[in-house]
């Protein structure tokens, strides 16, 4: 049996506000992408909990059905554990969707550091004060 576990109320794990410098998008990259492994792998514990959930409910309905009780109880137990087959069902599509989603993000960083890494050690290292970006598309 698992229980829920509350969650600090801070909402996005990378809050996308205006900071668009290259370590500060590097560091919501970097989050995003963390947050994203977490959420897969928290994903994957629920989809196995709701999958075994199911396996015993069938047991159960099983039993229900040896003890030669109601066999609405059968019915209805049967049907609980068809739906937590379908819902783990579900979860492991989130699952993936949030694997993919994490993968696609360590991509992103990867690529970002790729193009902006070295522009911004030589902007980073300058003593001289530099344009912004988008400063000359005025």
């Amino acid at each position: 049996m698992s229980d829920l576990v509350r969650r600090p109320a801070g909402g996005a794990p990378a809050p996308a506000d205006g900071d668009n410098r290259y370590k500060a998008v590097q560091a919501k990259l970097r989050k995003l992408g963390a947050a994203m492994d977490d959420a897969t792998l928290e994903l994957e514990g629920l989809r196995r909990s709701m999958q075994a959930n199911a396996t015993r409910t069938e047991d159960v309905a099983r039993d229900i059905e040896n003890a030669g009780l109601d066999r609405r109880f059968v019915e209805v137990t049967n049907l609980v554990s068809v739906a937590l087959g379908g819902a783990a069902v579900e979860v492991r599509r989130l699952c993936d969707t949030a694997q993919e989603t994490a993968d696609l993000t360590h991509q992103s960083r990867r690529t970002h550091s790729t193009l902006y890494g070295a522009l911004d050690d030589i902007r980073s290292n300058r003593r001289e004060k530099t344009p912004s970006p988008g400063f000359f598309d005025r």
